[in-house]
């Protein structure tokens, strides 16, 4: 019955958003919306624990060797990575009970949840899925899923946002569906396992083809990744979207692609291959420059969400950096970013939208003096900005540190110069919001202690998203150790 959960998350979900389209009432959807990711969550759990000791689960639904046959394949990231997306989507619908509706109108509050049942859906197909075809099928629905959510507040930014997002995902689909047809015309599958199998004694007869193919996924998934300088949409798409949904863009839906990548690149062909290809220095060159462009543009931003959104932009660059040093160390460690940074960058946009909410302004230089009217919110916002800097034992240290021993490891010890610029860049940004927050006689002036308190039950999700965010960078050392694919 274990073998069957990722099917059945992937269905439950889907069924309860039907249940939620017939549901007229939004106390009662936000209700099964919950249930159901809850339910899903604990699945999850079970899976995991499976997983772990199991190491690999196969589900297949049809002959795999079929076009139209499914298998889902989920070994240990998938397992935990499932897990992860699983848990801060409920933490995001716990937030949503008590904040959405201060950002979008009464009559889309149901199509909202519709669409975050449907988006969580197919992420997990993605996730688990064994096959090309079926990917790029769950990665049409996330698409457009993730437009709906943009475009809910139906603002002229949002429409200027969401259509941005359509063109360039519709970009990066077609290059994916591409590569998807070219992989199929060498070797006559569209099952991974089986491509493996055959690409790996037959890719010398093929290197051009196989190097297109890998630069069509590359660039298909880096423009949904929002891997720079493909990262275009990203900015206006994460910071006019309601809270709850930049949340879930930056926390989950990026990070999607970039894990299918990581199955295509190390899977699907295998590290020898693809280190005997240009590609990889590519890979290496664009986190780099993601690294430290994103968050130089992280730095001239004056609102709030908007840097926090290209804040994103340098994390990712991490995690393509981790892909392209070509290593399994390397790639553990991207894994374990995704997971680190759903926590940290969804408990970040949350506090986001509360700031903005209590002080009426998407400003950062509004944020003066906020220290004192919501100590325990900024101290929230401040933990996770310590993880963005690489403070110590949080997850962001883990993985610059672990980057830097792999630079070492490789022999490319200068790109650890740029391990360090990035995080000096990252304090350029954070810790002014803190400082300016909690210090400063002209930033305290005026300012009533705790005058936008918020009640603790509304600040326990990015509460358990914070603790969340501290026990990954404790058991960084096991997690890694699991990621090796």
């Amino acid at each position: 019955m274990i073998n069957y959960i990722p099917i059945l998350n992937i269905l439950i979900l889907i069924l309860f958003s039907f249940i939620i389209i017939i549901v007229k009432n939004n106390k009662k959807v936000k209700f099964i919306s919950l249930a159901s990711n809850i339910f899903v969550f604990f699945l999850s759990i079970i899976l995991a624990r499976k997983v772990l000791t199991q190491n690999i689960i196969t589900l297949s639904l049809g002959d795999p060797n079929n076009l139209l046959g499914i298998e889902f394949l989920i070994s240990k990231p998938e397992a935990v990575i499932g897990l992860i997306f699983t848990f801060v989507m409920v933490m995001i619908l716990w937030y949503s009970n008590f904040y959405l509706e201060k950002e979008v109108s009464e009559n889309r509050i149901s199509f909202f949840y519709l669409l975050i049942n449907i988006l969580l859906a197919s992420l997990l197909g993605v996730i688990y899925t064994n096959d090309l075809f079926n990917s790029y099928v769950f990665i049409e629905i996330s698409t457009l899923s993730a437009c709906g959510i943009i475009i809910l507040k139906d603002k002229k930014e949002n429409i200027k946002a969401t259509i941005k997002y359509l063109i360039m995902s519709t970009i990066g689909s077609g290059l994916v569906l591409m590569a998807i047809a070219y992989i199929y015309s060498i070797t006559g599958h569209l099952n991974i396992s089986n491509i493996h199998e055959i690409i790996i004694t037959n890719y010398q007869f093929h290197r051009n083809a196989v190097l297109i193919i890998l630069g069509l996924f590359t660039v298909g998934l880096g423009i949904k990744s929002a891997v720079f300088p493909l990262h275009s949409w990203l900015p206006d798409a994460h910071s006019s979207a309601p809270t709850p949904a930049s949340a879930v863009l930056s926390a989950l839906v990026i990070k999607v692609y970039v894990f299918m990548l990581i199955k295509i690149l190390f899977r699907m062909f295998s590290y020898e291959i693809v280190n005997s290809f240009i590609i990889m220095d590519i890979i290496l060159l664009l986190g780099s420059m993601g690294m430290i462009f994103g968050s130089i543009m992280a730095i001239m931003q004056k609102e709030l969400k908007r840097m926090v959104a290209y804040s994103s932009v340098a994390q990712m660059g991490y995690i393509v950096f981790g892909i392209g040093l070509g290593t399994i160390s390397g790639t553990a460690i991207a894994i374990y970013h995704i997971i680190g940074h759903a926590v940290t960058k969804s408990s970040l946009f949350l506090i986001s939208g509360l700031l903005i909410d209590k002080t009426g302004s998407k400003k950062i230089e509004d944020l003066k003096g906020i220290g004192k009217e919501m100590p325990f919110t900024l101290g929230l916002f401040t933990l996770g900005a310590f993880s963005m800097v690489g403070i110590p034992i949080l997850p962001g240290f883990i993985s610059k540190w672990y980057l830097s021993l792999t630079c070492i490891e490789v022999g490319r010890v200068p790109l650890i110069l740029i391990i360090l610029a990035s995080s000096l860049l990252n304090v350029l940004y954070y810790f002014p919001i803190v400082i300016n927050g909690y210090f400063g006689n002209d930033n305290l002036e005026g300012k009533i202690y705790k005058a936008k308190k918020i009640p603790f039950i509304n600040l326990l999700p990015i509460i358990l998203l914070v603790i969340s965010m501290v026990v990954i960078g404790g058991m960084s050392y096991n997690l890694i150790g699991l990621f090796n694919i």
